[in-house]
């Protein structure tokens, strides 16, 4: 198969795994377009270094995080904003509370560093310890342990403002 059309149909497999980055580290879609096509452009930089020592998935996650760290860096814009419910693939909440409580969630997320948010937005999805420390190049017990403090700062962040 040729090359590039090979690397279009794997961009297309997994366009929403990459939006998926770009919108948990920015806030406005302009933003998200900018970091989707800063992603593909390094995707397609970074494909001859793709050894298949792990799933494309993982590969694409780790190039995807990377550059939407650097992104961010580089343009000094650190987004503090609110993450959308739609991102976490979470139900609009109903009734005043727990609006209240999901835009305080969503503040705290926000209070994150970059690090912090994607160990995060990776356990949101499902991702096992060993994957995540795959994915961010740090050991599976030191994912456990700043998934517990990520969740501390949360759960402080919801007592406090209660």
């Amino acid at each position: 198969m040729d090359p590039e059309k090979e690397f279009t149909t794997i961009i297309e497999q997994n366009k929403g795994l990459i939006y998926k980055v770009a919108g948990f580290y920015t806030n406005q879609p302009q933003d998200r377009e900018d970091l989707f096509q800063e992603i593909v452009y390094q995707l397609w930089k970074s494909a001859g270094s793709f050894g298949h020592r792990s799933r494309i998935s993982t590969w694409i996650y780790r190039v995807a995080m990377n550059t939407a760290i650097h992104f961010l860096r580089k343009r000094k814009r650190w987004t503090t904003g609110s993450i959308r419910a739609e991102m976490l693939e979470y139900p609009e909440p109903d009734g005043r509370e727990l609006e209240e409580q999901w835009k305080m969630l969503q503040a705290g997320i926000g209070e994150l560093d970059l690090l912090e948010r994607g160990i995060l937005m990776l356990w949101l999805e499902g991702k096992s310890y060993d994957e995540i420390s795959e994915l961010i190049g740090i050991s599976a017990s030191n994912v456990g342990t700043r998934l517990s403090r990520i969740r501390e700062k949360l759960k402080k962040k919801m007592t406090k403002n209660q």
